[in-house]
This record gives structure tokens, sequence and C-alpha cells, in this order.
């Protein structure tokens, strides 16, 4: 064999130190698969006190996180700090620019500064690895770059959060309402303190935007993505979709065509035949629909020490075999910047739920809405009261425009009818 792959780790959270045991518990496979060692030889976290359930005791720490790029003895540095600017963003560039490889969890820093850090990458000639930056342990990045590469790829979608997966499915298996649901998840260490990034949909849109470019060939767009959290749903959304047939998951969706690069995450309908319906807890899948592979699924464990670190070390392993290829499967300057596609113009079905006063004359100013935006109702259900005693009025659309509904909405805007903003969720094709 030849001489170790010589790692740097920056950041030791959970993933961080389960890299380190990963390494530790199976280093001659990985010897073996990647055909020389993979060693750690420096790392750098905020707190050299704390005990993480590793020996750090024989690496060199580092205190300033970003001087691991200039570490003489360093082939790749790893980053496990995480945020989109900062010292993430910082030893990024500092280890490109050294013409060192990077493998990172960071999709944060690759939505905002993919470009930028493939292009330093292919400059340098170095590798930019990123599968632990989406569904954790699940190789979609691998499968999508690699596997479906002689594939032309219409449309990438999935469950790309598992926040919001274990809350959506907690919701619907014990009829709780959100606010009680997202406590428990935090209690349990599913959600932060603070999972305004899970919950508003901003992590799974990060995903969604590295996703897109990878299977599209365009620059990452996540600018363009249209975000929509889990927040307004209600344990009463979740019984009636479950009446008509559906589940609600948070289901983030790229699509690429003439129109041009459609891209949304947001809360949807998925019918109980489709494979997004029954993942639950916090797994994470992904679906491709590829032109002569077919549809490709994706699924497993979204996040934790284990799924995540695999991810990573699986990415040593290619760069210890000489893997160099472009970070979003072509050359940098051949990615093309797509113009963001119209959602008015697609077509599609939806369900709108309403929280209205419960007085005559109500319903009739909701259809009217609906019908002078050019809207065909499906079914329209009202369900009794509510907690605060308002009725819920649920819609479901026939297919149309989604320019029509956004229409409907906006004349029902100020109404004194509504008590709060409607709902509005898609119905997954």
């Amino acid at each position: 064999m030849t001489r170790p792959l010589r790692v740097a780790l920056a950041g030791l959270g959970t993933v961080g130190a389960g890299v380190v045991a990963l390494l530790d518990t199976h280093r001659e496979l990985i010897a073996r698969r990647a055909g020389r060692a993979i060693e750690v030889i420096a790392v750098s976290a905020r707190d050299r006190a704390k005990d993480r359930g590793v020996d750090l005791s024989r690496f060199g720490w580092v205190d300033d996180t970003t001087t691991l790029a200039a570490h003489d003895k360093v082939d790749v540095v790893v980053e496990l700090v995480g945020g989109s600017d900062g010292p993430a963003l910082a030893l990024a560039r500092a280890t490109l620019a050294k013409g060192r490889g990077l493998v990172t969890a960071n999709k944060a820093m690759l939505a905002h500064h993919g470009m930028e850090l493939a292009r330093a990458a292919e400059g340098a000639g170095v590798a930019l690895k990123f599968e632990a930056a989406v569904a954790g342990g699940v190789p979609v990045v691998k499968g999508l770059r690699e596997g479906a590469a002689a594939n032309a790829i219409s449309r990438v979608y999935g469950i790309l959060n598992g926040t919001c997966n274990f809350i959506l499915s907690k919701m619907e298996a014990e009829g709780r309402d959100f606010g009680e649901v997202l406590g428990e998840a935090q209690a349990l260490g599913y959600a932060e303190a603070d999972p305004s990034f899970d919950i508003d949909g901003v992590d799974a849109a990060h995903k969604l935007a590295i996703l897109a470019a990878i299977a599209f060939g365009t620059r990452p767009a996540f600018g363009d993505v249209a975000t929509h959290g889990i927040r307004p749903v209600l344990a009463a959304d979740i019984a009636e979709a479950a009446t008509l047939g559906y589940r609600i998951r948070l289901v983030g969706v790229a699509e690429h065509g003439a129109a041009g690069l459609f891209q949304r995450v947001h809360p949807c309908l998925v019918p109980v035949d489709h494979p997004l319906a029954h993942v639950t807890g916090s797994t994470n899948a992904v679906v491709a629909d590829a032109d002569f592979a077919g549809r490709l699924l994706f699924q497993g464990a979204g996040a934790g020490a284990g799924p995540t670190a695999s991810a990573v070390v699986a990415d040593l392993i290619d760069i210890a075999r000489g893997d160099r290829a472009p970070a979003f499967a072509m050359p940098a300057d051949a990615l093309t910047e797509a113009k963001a596609a119209d959602a008015g113009e697609r077509r599609g079905r939806a369900y709108l739920r309403f929280a209205v006063e419960d007085r005559v004359g109500v319903l009739a100013e909701i259809a009217a809405a609906m019908r002078d935006a050019g809207v065909s109702i499906e079914s329209l259900i009202q369900r009794g009261a509510a907690e605060d005693g308002r009725a819920l009025v649920a819609i479901v659309t026939h297919e149309g425009p989604e320019r029509c509904v956004a229409q409907a909405l906006e004349r029902l805007r100020g109404s004194q009818s509504l008590a709060g903003a409607p709902l509005l969720m898609h119905i997954l094709g």
C-alpha cells in the first residue's frame, strides 16, 4: 500500500466524533477498500476539554480552525463546523487555495457558495466532496452524480428534512397538533432549541438546490427556491388528508424544462400509494425521474452521527482512490445558469384550508372567489368548529394553473370571514 491519506478534522460534534469512531472501528476494511490507510492527524474544535467519547490525545490539536488548511502534513480537510459563511467558508477557501482536498457536510455553504468552491477545487486539481450534506448516510449525491450519469433527469424530489418528517408522521400517528409534537421532538434531540431552519423549510431548500445542480447540470440557485415550512399544519389537516387518501409530508421538488428551473419546498399531500407516503420518522427519501433508468428511489437515515459519518468517510475513501471528479457532476464552467420557472404556469391540484367565522354566507364568499379566479372545486368540506370556536373549511381543487389558486387567495385577502391566513398545500402529482 502507498502512504496513508492524512486528514485534518474541523468540528468535533456528534458527526466529527462519529468519523473518528468509524475510522477506528473499520480501519483495516477501509484501508483495503481505499487502497491505503486513512489517518486523522490533526483536529480542531471550540472546546479542547470536552469529553467526546473518543480518544483525541493521539491527534495534533489546532485552536484556530482555519489554520488546518496550512498544516504541512495534511492531504484532506474535513469541514464539520457548519454555517454558510464565517469560519467554515474561510476554512473551505483556504483549504482549496492550498491545493488540499475538501470534504464537507455543510449544505448551507454549498447552496450559497457551491460554484465558487467547485471552481476553486477544479483550479487546484483537488477533490470537493459533500455526500454527507444531503440526506445523511443515503448515497444520493453519488447515485445522481455517478450511477445516473448517463440519464437525463426531468425531476428530483423528496423528503429532505428528518425533523419535519418526524413531526408530521408523529402528528399523523397520534392525532396531536404541531406545537405539542415540536416540543417532544426538541426534548428527544430531533429538533434544535431554535428549530426555524428545519421547520421553516430552509434546511431542505439548501439540500434541494444542491440536488438540482447535480441532476440538471445547472448552477446552484438557492435564492430561487420557493420555501414554505410546516408551522401552519394542524392535526385537522392531517386527518382530512387521510380521509381523502393522502398523507402530508414536507417535500422538496425540482424540475427542469423549457420553462426554466422550478424549485420549491412545501408541505404537500402525497397519495398513500406513493413511496414517500410511507417514509416516517426522521428518515429521508429522494426520488429521481430518469429517462433511461426510470424512477430511482434513495431512502435511509438522513441524520445522526453514524449515517453522516459514514458518508464523510465514503468521500475520504474516494479521495484516497484518486477520485477528483467535478463536484456537481460536470465542470463548473459547463453548468448552466437556468432561469427560474414561473410557478403560476404549473398545473396541478391543491388543498386549501380556511379557518372561518361560522356564519351564513362564508362558504358562498369562498366559492365565489374560486369561481372568479377560474378555480374548479372538486370537493368542499366543513368539519364543524375548530378549537377556538371557528369552523374549518377544506377545499380540494381540480387540476389547473397554480396562478388561478393564487389569484383566488388574493381575492380573499382581508376578508372579514376569514380568521387567519389560509393554508395552501399542493397535491403531489
